[in-house]
């Protein structure tokens, strides 16, 4: 117990040094280049999974698709992109290997190459790697990120048939329908996990452990869940000020705010990481010293 309660007595430091390090960084204008690219690159990585889907004939797998990437979003946020990526795709695709396509897959790289520029400030890194090298690896995130989320889309579509099949067959499991339902918000925040977690190990430069990245990553999970409700209980609120401030611009304006939020999370995530690696290596450079003396 006491070495438990002196980490939680350590932990009001660690954030008050994470947050000047993301001050030191460029943190808030690096976040609000996050938020432009997740932004203008959400449409062409849409667009790029529904002509996927369509070449291996599921095109109504585009619809699933954007439904998961936005469902983790406030519906104050995500109704009028929804909207507007329904707009869209409403358009069948099956022009994966044309120029269009590759634009658009090129295009939604941007923003992995965002998340770069974030994560290497934050760890202290200086990319060295040739410009063409990580603009292919950003591309192969991309294409990986499309696979899985049409993979998560298949269990989406199928999911709801599956389970009217079970409660039909054994009406027993209707009660349980809203365990399902819990257990959806469960592996969303799971995927959201693995996703950082991989994004913080393998896209900045250099190599790290997985006990460097977990901390910011569950961080920033637990500020994004905290975030979300608020910013949509402000929305509920007031979210009228935005519409007489920015009239048809309002819903790209909401956008923005709310993934610029999540952007300097996300940032300051990695920052945390760097703080607590920083005082790993001291403690073991104390160690050492002591023990040569």
């Amino acid at each position: 117990m006491p070495g438990a309660l002196r980490s939680l007595l350590k932990l009001p430091r660690l954030f008050w040094d994470a947050y000047w390090r993301l001050v030191d960084d460029d943190g808030w204008a690096i976040a609000s280049h996050i938020a432009l690219s997740a932004l203008m690159s959400l449409f062409p990585f849409l667009i790029f999974v529904t002509a996927l889907a369509a070449t291996f004939g599921t095109q109504n797998l585009g619809d699933a698709a954007a439904d998961i990437i936005l469902e983790a979003w406030p519906k104050q946020v995500a109704e009028p992109i929804t909207r507007e990526v329904r707009s869209v795709l409403t358009r069948t695709r099956s022009d994966v290997l044309t120029v269009g396509a590759a634009l658009a897959l090129y295009f939604s790289s941007n923003g992995i190459e965002a998340l770069r520029i974030a994560l290497n400030r934050a760890y202290g890194l200086k990319e060295l790697r040739a410009w063409w090298l990580t603009r292919l690896e950003s591309i192969a995130y991309v294409v990986v990120a499309a696979i899985a989320i049409l993979a998560l889309s298949v269990l989406v579509v199928l999911g709801p048939f599956f389970w009217n099949a079970l409660t039909d067959y054994r009406p027993g499991f209707l009660p349980f329908s809203s365990t399902v339902t819990v257990l959806r918000l469960v592996v969303a925040t799971l995927v959201i996990v693995v996703a950082l977690t991989i994004v913080h190990k393998w896209l900045p430069c250099g190599t790290r452990k997985l006990e460097d990245v977990m901390p910011g990553v569950l961080l920033t999970v637990v500020l994004w869940l905290g975030y979300a409700l608020a910013f949509a209980a402000y929305l509920g609120r007031a979210g009228q000020a935005y519409v007489t401030t920015y009239a048809g611009l309002a819903s790209v304006m909401i956008a923005l705010v709310f993934l610029y939020a999540i952007a300097a999370t996300f940032i300051f995530g990695g920052e945390f990481n760097a703080v607590m690696m920083h005082r790993r290596k001291m403690k073991r450079d104390a160690q050492k010293t002591a023990e040569k003396a």
